[in-house]
């Protein structure tokens, strides 16, 4: 299954989404590591400035006294630990962690903007400040310093839950812009599908251009629509015409070959030429036969595409096929009865084509099946419409039913049979939503049934 244009617009649309929101959620998780960091910062600069100011000379000795407040700042990361060290001017440790290293560049921080950078501590990885106090006391002067160090898990999870809300954040506007791209793409192809549903609605046989409000984009395909109708309406005009010609120019020369033939028949002399003229003339009904169901199927496929069903009394068509198809030269031995109800059984349909259908069923009876009998009945019965064609010949074998109705199909083809009247009859069927069968009858004979909706069943169209 080809997948549709709103799908391929959503994939591609939903690629770039999801692209979008990796590179939100990747520039979150850096912004959050940089905000965790600097928050966190600001108290580390604190602890270690307030453990700075703590120094002092008293009997000529550097003391220091830790200022609780800077272990209350400290302790805000409850799950991180802290290393401290304060080393003199000597360079020894006045108190603290022996072993916190100096982080280089330590060497030239001074007064009261301390160095804060990265480093390891016991193997675990920690964030330093440091800080540098100048005294200038008489007993001791030079340079002290104050190092603090806080272990980066309270960090972590501080940029991991802002990163958390983040993507929450965009997830639900990947949703919205994913739901409101949808709608969005529904509405910009109404135009497509309204374009679709009316040429669905269109008769099949209305062939004028399309008038639609598209946007610009659709022109050109509206453009192309009505010049392929526009061409398709003139081939359909040339093969009507060509049909119409066909029909004329054929028939006419066979009409006028029977004539002569039937005119010569009297100056053949001798058995063995008048056999000879015998077989042209079969030769020349068959012909004729075979040309007239060739166009008359010609013209059943063309109207089937091209002329609009309406309601038709079918009596009244079933009348008209019974009399064309009846020859004037029948023999007189025959009882041919033609029976149907005094109203009319209206069916939609091409009236044309159901005559036609109909004169090949009575015209196969006459030619392959009549011994003695021929029935046309019109019947209206469970809301169908049935053309029955009853005569009292041998019929058609039941297991050769399931042929018949395909073209060229002929249990008689050394006998004038062509195989195209009951296909003919099988398509116009076909075309009106209803069948052709066969009934063999208890009593003797055989029946043709054509069968059709009736109008009423169709719930009154017209």
């Amino acid at each position: 299954m080809r997948p549709s244009l709103a799908s391929r617009l959503m994939l591609r649309i939903g690629v770039l989404v999801a692209a979008g929101a990796v590179i939100l959620v990747t520039a979150a998780w850096y912004y959050a590591r940089a905000a965790a960091d600097d928050a966190y910062d600001r108290l580390l600069v604190g602890a270690v400035l307030q453990m700075t100011e703590s120094l002092a000379v008293e009997e000529g000795e550097l003391t220091v006294s830790l200022p609780v407040s800077a272990f209350e700042l400290l302790g805000l990361a409850g799950q991180d630990r802290i290393f401290y060290r304060v080393i003199d001017t000597a360079g020894r440790t006045l108190t603290g962690y022996d072993d916190l290293a100096v982080p280089p560049g330590a060497a030239g921080v001074m007064g009261d903007q301390p160095l804060v950078t990265g480093g390891r501590h016991g193997g675990e990885a920690v964030r330093m400040a440091v800080a540098a106090r100048r005294l200038t006391d008489p007993a001791i002067s030079g340079t002290a310093r104050v190092v603090v160090a806080q272990t980066e898990r309270a960090r972590r999870d501080l940029a991991r839950e802002l990163t958390l809300r983040v993507v929450g954040l965009v997830v639900v506007m990947a949703a919205v812009a994913v739901a409101g791209t949808m709608l969005a793409i529904r509405y910009a192809l109404r135009p497509v599908r309204g374009m679709g549903e009316a040429l669905g609605r269109r008769d099949p046989h209305d062939l004028t251009p399309l008038s639609p409000e598209v946007p610009r984009e659709l022109a050109p395909f509206v453009g192309s629509i009505n010049h392929f109708m526009g061409r398709l309406d003139q081939r359909v005009g040339g093969l009507q015409r060509f049909i119409a010609d066909a029909a004329h120019q054929i028939r006419t020369p066979l009409t006028a070959l029977s004539a002569q033939l039937d005119l010569l028949e009297p100056a053949v002399a001798g058995e063995d030429g008048r056999r000879h003229l015998a077989r042209v003339q079969d030769r020349l009904r068959e012909l004729s036969r075979l040309t007239n169901q060739l166009l008359s199927h010609a013209m059943v496929i063309h109207r089937a595409d091209v002329v609009q069903l309406k309601a038709v009394d079918l009596v009244d068509v079933a009348r008209r096929a019974f009399r064309s198809a009846i020859p004037i030269t029948i023999d007189h031995d025959t009882l041919v009865s033609f029976d149907a109800p005094q109203g009319p059984v209206m069916v939609l349909g091409d009236p044309v084509s159901l005559r036609e259908a109909i004169a090949n069923c009575i015209d196969n009876a006459l030619t392959h099946g009549v011994v003695s009998r021929l029935e046309v009945r019109v019947v209206a019965r469970d809301g169908r419409a049935l053309i029955e064609v009853e005569d009292d010949g041998p019929g058609i074998p039941a297991e050769d039913w399931p042929h018949m109705l395909q073209r060229f199909a002929t249990t008689r083809a050394g006998d004038g049979g062509t195989g195209l009247g009951f296909a003919i009859a099988a398509e116009v069927m076909a075309a009106h939503g209803g069948e052709l069968g066969f009934r063999r009858l208890e009593a003797g004979g055989f029946v043709v049934v054509a069968a059709l909706p009736q109008l009423a069943a169709r719930g009154g169209q017209a």
